[in-house]
């Protein structure tokens, strides 16, 4: 059953709240609330009379190491009544490096080397050109959110823009820039009206210090890190494809492993993409940062968790949170992957916080319905009793529901739009249960997954010119594994996270090993495009760091990889990306061992075997119903 964002039952009128901040001037415009969202009200909505701030906010961090704290620029556009009519109005807040533009060329390592050797080197990037004059820092939001009786608020990051400091990436003064900007909104830090001056300018006469943020990738990391702050007056955030861990962005399970899309980025390279700041600070930043901190501790070389990226982790601060949080995620996104969301989903319900998660069939991006995201902001931060507060805490956008909007827009020659989420109590659904599949028969052809162990040993032999949609679609190769079902007679629902376990042996020491769920007959459409597209999830691990990997979930050990003994097996367990998907019938669900991936890996030379105990070998997928589901769909017989 689908409920609507829209309307609620009983609710269906205009409202305004009277708080001890004056919400309305006395005898002028104020908020207007119908079914529990804030509207466009029209003495609000002439941008030629809105009020536009330029100021700088001080921070207690130094990262520039030049003896005085950082500054962070900041522009405010708020409605004309909070200056002529003493209204106060709550804030929607964006930050982001990206603002000030963003390197003129992409110079990404290069990924063909060996396992273990260093990287070659690295060219340089042509950095964004630094405007000195720049008072206006974005756009974004301004016109959905000022018209409904809100200010908006935007900053550049750390070093970046006209912002002080250095891009750090991940590290504490990224994460807690954005907390002095929520100060300063609620009289607790000091903003100034030039980067270096005394004169200092407030905010209390105009702002109620209820903050929300919203922004998609690394604008969805930036209100989620602001809230790993505990910072009061942060009300709410809807991360939108929020990257959660720079190690699983940039590596998994201790292999070094691009994201989706950017094959050869890594942490330095997104620092010169994003360093748009001073030109004389950066020379500095360089130093301590890039050349310093990033150098010593990005390790392309083995792919390990180390205290640098430990540093650069947002889970272990999920305690701190006070805001309510709203993830949203596509799953098929492999640049931010949706393990990013869904991590904090688990560990916030774990603990009790207020978090809601919207999936949805979708690659990278993705809003919640904007009815959605309205409704969130005009609860958490104007107090409308709209239900938010009682809704279901997951809404996921369904498989085929996508199918039917893609094949009615080819009909009619129009375009798609994305379906209505449909509510559930959890994610996984309710009823998902891990089956636990075994690979039986050869593998370099299309052979069986089963219910019990199947004695036997596969072999592939590494290729990274071999593409694994090739692999995939092949009806034999050299170069993968591949098992699956029988042919499905009912669609079956996957929900949740499949884990693998795999026993398996290498002629050398170190090897790539990625494996991908992908649905029968293979379909190189891209994810996302429909739910038959041939990948349903991946995942890939380093096989040298088979000691920790031996019970799947996050991986955050910061024991060492080891070389491997030539011939010896290994066990290891590691987990896909999650997702939530209806196979249709007539379709086989597979899955597909390979050692590197071209998209995502690195790309050693050819030649390396690697050998699959099947017997130690197994798949745990999550269905909805279970394995009786998966029985009844025809997939799998006792």
């Amino acid at each position: 059953m689908t409920r609507s964002f829209s309307r609620r039952a009983g609710i269906a009128v205009a409202l305004t709240l009277f708080c001890a901040a004056p919400l309305r001037a006395q005898n002028g415009a104020g908020p207007v609330f119908v079914n529990g969202m804030a509207q466009v009200v029209p003495a609000f909505a002439d941008s030629t009379q809105w009020i536009r701030q330029n100021l700088w906010v001080e921070t207690d961090f130094d990262s520039d190491r030049d003896g005085r704290n950082d500054r962070v620029h900041v522009d405010v556009t708020r409605p004309r009544q909070t200056e002529t009519e003493g209204l106060k109005v709550p804030v929607v807040y964006g930050s982001s490096p990206y603002y000030a533009g963003v390197a003129r060329t992409n110079v990404f390592w290069d990924v063909r080397q060996e396992l273990g050797q260093p990287s070659p080197p690295r060219g340089k990037m042509l950095a964004a050109p630094y405007d000195s004059m720049r008072t206006r820092i974005s756009n974004q939001l301004v016109r959905t959110w000022v018209p409904r009786g809100f200010a908006v608020v935007h900053s550049d990051a750390p070093g970046t823009g006209r912002s002080q400091g250095c891009v750090t990436i991940g590290d504490t003064p990224e994460r807690t820039a954005m907390k002095f900007v929520i100060d300063w909104l609620n009289g607790r830090a000091r903003g100034y009206t030039t980067p270096a001056g005394a004169e200092e300018v407030s905010a209390m006469s105009w702002s109620t210090g209820k903050v929300g943020m919203i922004g998609t990738s690394y604008e969805g990391t930036l209100p989620l890190a602001a809230a790993t702050t505990g910072v009061a007056g942060l009300e709410v955030v809807i991360p939108v494809s929020p990257n959660t861990s720079y190690y699983h962005y940039y590596r998994s399970n201790g292999l070094v492993r691009s994201p989706g899309g950017y094959l050869g980025e890594d942490m330095d390279v997104l620092y010169d993409f994003v360093a748009s700041g001073n030109p004389a600070t950066r020379v500095v930043c360089d130093r301590l940062w890039k050349n310093g901190v990033f150098a010593a501790g990005q390790d392309r070389a083995t792919g390990d968790f180390n205290d640098f990226w430990a540093s650069r982790e947002l889970l272990p601060y999920v305690g701190n949170i006070r805001a309510a949080v709203l993830l949203a995620h596509g799953l098929n996104d492999f640049n931010v992957m949706p393990s990013h969301s869904v991590r904090i989903y688990e560990a916030m319900k774990a603990r009790g916080l207020p978090v809601s998660l919207y999936l949805h069939p979708g690659g990278h991006g993705g809003d919640p319905p904007a009815d959605m995201v309205n409704r969130w902001f005009t609860h958490y931060l104007y107090g409308v009793d709209n239900g938010v507060g009682s809704d279901p805490p997951v809404w996921i956008v369904s498989s085929t529901a996508v199918d039917s909007a893609i094949a009615k827009a080819r009909r009619s020659g129009g375009r798609a739009t994305m379906p209505a989420p449909v509510p559930f109590a959890s994610f996984p659904v309710p009823g998902s249960a891990p089956v636990r599949l075994y690979p039986a028969g050869d593998g370099n052809g299309i052979a069986s997954l089963a219910l019990r162990p199947a004695r036997g040993v596969d072999s592939i032999v590494d290729d990274a010119a071999v593409s694994g949609s090739a692999n995939a679609g092949a009806s034999r190769s050299s170069h993968r594994l591949l098992f699956a079902t029988a042919p499905l007679t009912d669609s079956l629902h996957i929900s949740g996270t499949p884990r693998v376990t795999v026993r398996i042996a290498v002629d050398r020491p170190a090897a790539n090993l990625s494996v991908w769920l992908v649905t029968l007959p293979y379909d190189p459409a891209p994810t996302g495009s429909a739910s038959h597209a041939g990948v349903v999830t991946r995942g890939w691990a380093d096989i040298q760091n088979h000691a920790s990997l031996t019970r799947g979930g996050v991986y955050d050990s910061m024991r060492r990889g080891e070389p491997l003994v030539p011939g010896r097996y290994y066990d290891l367990t590691f987990d896909l990306e999650p997702d939530d998907q209806v196979i249709p019938a007539g379709r086989q669900l597979g899955v597909m061992i390979m050692s590197s991936d071209p998209e995502f890996t690195l790309w050693p030379g050819a030649g390396t075997r690697l050998t699959v105990d099947l017997a130690g070998t197994s798949f745990s997928v999550p269905v909805v119903g279970g394995g009786a589901a998966l029985e009844r769909a025809g997939g799998v017989r006792r």
